[in-house]
């Protein structure tokens, strides 16, 4: 597995846990290194993420509210939210991270933590969060 793909499912992880324990994210982070070490380059890019995600939260889910038709955020599945914050943060705000990559690692992750459907709907979601976001 990359580096970046790890950070990616550390930071899903991390994202996760957060909204479980309702921890603050400067306390959770080295926890989660302490159990899950990783070397330096994953542990940055997981942390950018997961800080990044955190301090854009409200126009994150201000964007998946606006693209996920006649879904309530709140009534959708954790692990599928917090894929969709993940890597509406990296189309939103992460410049050198090509729209693509971030749209499909998202969706590997919704195969892999998800259930059966979630890759298709973090992918129709990301896809609409992007093509507005284009324009």
């Amino acid at each position: 597995m990359r580096k970046r793909t790890k950070a990616r499912e550390a930071a899903l992880q991390v994202l996760y846990q957060l909204e479980i324990t309702q921890e603050s994210w400067e306390k959770a982070i080295p926890l989660y290194w302490e159990s899950h070490p990783a070397d330096a380059a994953i542990q940055e890019f997981s942390n950018q993420l997961v800080g990044g995600t955190i301090k854009h939260l409200r126009e994150i889910d201000e964007w998946i509210i606006k693209s996920a038709d006649n879904w309530d955020i709140i009534r959708m599945a954790t692990v599928d939210r917090n894929i969709l914050r993940l890597a509406a943060y990296e189309l939103l705000y992460q410049t050198e991270v090509p729209p693509k990559v971030a749209i499909n690692e998202a969706v590997e992750l919704a195969k892999k933590y998800g259930d059966t459907e979630s890759s298709k709907f973090v992918n129709g979601i990301l896809d609409k969060i992007h093509k507005e976001h284009q324009r």
